[in-house]
């Protein structure tokens, strides 16, 4: 089975907004630090999931938003392809959610210097780095066994 979803990336221009997955029981992204985003739903565009997403999970409303690329996930949970769309944010409005108020876990503001020591997907230090870099519009796939190790990963950026 397909799944469809959005990864969005809330850029400050210091910083990225991160979610610490630490809410949610039997959460697959447990104790991770990962982007916003989630799954569409039916009708809906990834650049109207990406922008509901966002509002739902930190109360930010987008007002600049740049598709930077597509990565699939084979088999990322039991029976299902995950395919994503990935989104940088870079102006937005509005007061970030309380952490009482976050179903999924802590929102947090980590400097572009932390980023890639908060404990995440061996894959997402890779998608950080893109972002961070502004890297130019990629097609990606990561493949993860069942332990959730990183076996292979592939990627393409074009010009």
């Amino acid at each position: 089975m397909t799944k469809l979803a959005t990864i969005c990336y809330v850029d400050n221009g210091e910083s990225l907004l991160l979610l610490h997955r630490n809410k949610k029981e039997n959460d697959v992204h447990e104790g991770k630090w990962i982007s916003v985003g989630g799954k569409l739903e039916a009708g809906e565009s990834p650049d109207e999931c990406a922008i509901r997403e966002i509002y739902e999970e930190t109360h930010l409303k987008v007002r600049k938003m740049d598709f930077k690329g597509v990565i699939t996930f084979p088999n990322f949970t039991p029976g299902e392809d995950w395919y994503t769309y990935v989104f940088k944010v870079t102006e937005f409005e509005g007061e970030l959610v309380s952490d009482q108020d976050s179903r999924e876990g802590t929102l947090q503001w980590v400097p572009y210097h932390e980023v890639l020591e908060k404990p995440t997907w061996e894959g997402d230090y890779d998608i950080f780095k893109w972002i961070l870099e502004d890297r130019p519009f990629f097609s990606a796939k990561f493949s993860y066994d069942d332990s959730n190790r990183l076996m292979d990963k592939q990627v393409t950026f074009y010009q």
